[in-house]
Formats: structure tokens, C-alpha cells, sequence
């Protein structure tokens, strides 16, 4: 692709296609990459920026989204690897980075024993490394200028990139989960910080944009931003209703009501895209853990037990 152009890496995670990607800005100046990845992707990155021409020692910004594994995992990996990487990050998210131990301990709750198959190394950036973000900044990255947003609602530490040159929003999970061909968006709500109203103003604050893209990390380009956020808002809304009606069903314990959920969730999902693709789209977002984080959302509100 032409500098101008945004062209990304498919990472084929777990083996499987299209469900994580990372953006790739090429210049003359050298590669910006936005959401590198797991560090158990990190042989498909490779492999996958050499049929570009590039290298990992070409690269000279790593742009994060948000510090979740599957967007920010590998990032240490790489600038241990070509410590000349500048890595820009929130500023929630920027001490993780430095020192991921807390970070670290929170996934493994959520992830257990399969921390390491899924993910694998994390570690630590060096501080010097670090460009931190609030929001509200203008950058240079990949050999051009990129206004960046503080973008909350998925996690407190979500920033999206807007590239005014060719309308291109990398909006990492705030505008949600789609793939291939099809309208349906997932919302990915895992736990901890979901927040339904900062996630409503922040997909306002990418629209003031008026983009003509959004780069989803999962999965690819799509060209029609308003429909989109409007389908996520909707289902959004649907899950999070069904979340309330479950929290607030006392013939229920706790697993009772992620099951009910999941199922519900999973019915919703396969009624709209089919069995295969359902379960493609699960690979990206878990639905029981979308279960745990509108749960933990709604009873800091005081629904339920």
C-alpha cells in the first residue's frame, strides 16, 4: 500500500482469522503500529509485516488503544527488541506499562490457568520509552499527524487516533466487535471498568470527527461509522437490559444468571450472523466475560445482590 494508506496484519490469533488485527502506518520516516497485540502473536506480526518490506526494527511508534493483553500484550517484547519504539499510551494505562504486575494479577483472575496459552509474556516498558496521553493531543506517528481522543466506556484507559489526511479513526474496542461482511455489532463489556455512559459520549467524540473509516482491532475497516455506533448503542442497550432483568431474579444464583445470560447472548448472536460466525465473533469477546463486566457495572449502580 501507499504511505498514505492504512493497511493492517491480520495476527491469527490462536490460529484462528480475524479476530485480532493491528494497524500499520508505513513512511518514509519509518512504521507506526496501533495495537501490536498478545506477545503469542507476535511470529504472525512478524511474519506478516516481512511480505510488507518491514521490519521490527523499522518501527518507531507503538500506538495504544488501551492496555487490555489482546491489544497491548507484546508491546514490551518489542521495545526490548528495538528500543528506539516510542509507545504511546494513556495515562491510566501508562503505569501498567512500566510495572504490569498489578495489571498482570487483575487478568489472571479473569483468565486463570490459561494466562499464558492465550497471551504469553508481558513485559515491563521502560519509562523513558513512554509517551503518555490525555486526550485532546495532536501527534506524529508513521510519517503523519494524528489527532488523538480520550475515548472511556470499554476501559478508563482507551484513547482513539484520527487521521484527518484520509478519515481513518482507530477506535480499538470503542466502537465495538464486527466482522467480515456483516452489519451485526458485539459489545465487548468485559470486566472492570465498563462504564454505558462515557462509552455513549466517547462514541459522540469519535463522530465530531466525522470519519469516513473506523479501524477496528477486531476486525478491519468499515466505512459507515454513524450505523455502526448506532447498532452497537442498540445492542448495547439490549444487553445491558438483559443484564438488569437477570441481576434482579432472585431464583437465581450467580452462575445461573452468566449462564442465562450467555445462552440469551449467544442466541441473540447466532439469530444474526449464523452458528460459525457466532462463534468467531465469541473469540473476540467472551460472552461470559461481557456477563462479569456489565454485572460488576450495574451492581456499583445497586441492581441486584
Amino acid at each position: 500500500m501507499a504511505a498514505g494508506d492504512l493497511d493492517y496484519v491480520d495476527l491469527c490469533f490462536l490460529g484462528y482469522p480475524e479476530v485480532i488485527a493491528t494497524a500499520v502506518l508505513p513512511s518514509a520516516e519509518g512504521v507506526a503500529l496501533v495495537d501490536p497485540g498478545p506477545a503469542t502473536t507476535l511470529a504472525a506480526l512478524r511474519s506478516g509485516l516481512e511480505r510488507k518490506g518491514i521490519t521490527i526494527r523499522d518501527v518507531r511508534q507503538v500506538l495504544l488503544t488501551h492496555i487490555h493483553l489482546d491489544h497491548a500484550g507484546a508491546t514490551g517484547t518489542l521495545v526490548r527488541e528495538n528500543p528506539a519504539i516510542e509507545v504511546f499510551v494513556h495515562e491510566r494505562g501508562a503505569p501498567h506499562m512500566i510495572e504490569p504486575a498489578k495489571l498482570l494479577s487483575s487478568a489472571t483472575r479473569l483468565y486463570g490457568e490459561d494466562m499464558d496459552r492465550l497471551w504469553g509474556e508481558f513485559l515491563p516498558v521502560p519509562s523513558e520509552r513512554i509517551r503518555v496521553l490525555q486526550g485532546g493531543e495532536r501527534i506524529v506517528a508513521g510519517g503523519r499527524t494524528l489527532d488523538v481522543a480520550y475515548t472511556p466506556g470499554h476501559a478508563s484507559h482507551h484513547v482513539s487516533y484520527f487521521d484527518s489526511s484520509n478519515g481513518t479513526a482507530c477506535v480499538g474496542d470503542t466502537a465495538g466487535i464486527r466482522r467480515g461482511d456483516g452489519q451485526y455489532v458485539m459489545p465487548p463489556t468485559p470486566p472492570p471498568d465498563i462504564d454505558l455512559e462515557l462509552w455513549q459520549r466517547s462514541a459522540s467524540r469519535i463522530l465530531e470527527w466525522n470519519p469516513a473509516t473506523l479501524f477496528l482491532t477486531h476486525f478491519g475497516s468499515f466505512s459507515d461509522p454513524r450505523a455502526q455506533f448506532d447498532a452497537l448503542a442498540q445492542n448495547l442497550d439490549g444487553w445491558s437490559r438483559l443484564a438488569r432483568r437477570l441481576l434482579e431474579d432472585s431464583s437465581l444464583d450467580d452462575a445461573g444468571r452468566e449462564q442465562a445470560f450467555v445462552n440469551d447472548a449467544l442466541g441473540e448472536v447466532r439469530q444474526k450472523v449464523g452458528d460459525a460466525q457466532a462463534d468467531r465473533y465469541s473469540r473476540a469477546g467472551r460472552l461470559d466475560y461481557s456477563w462479569q463486566g456489565l454485572a460488576r457495572y450495574w451492581r456499583k449502580r445497586g441492581v441486584g445482590p
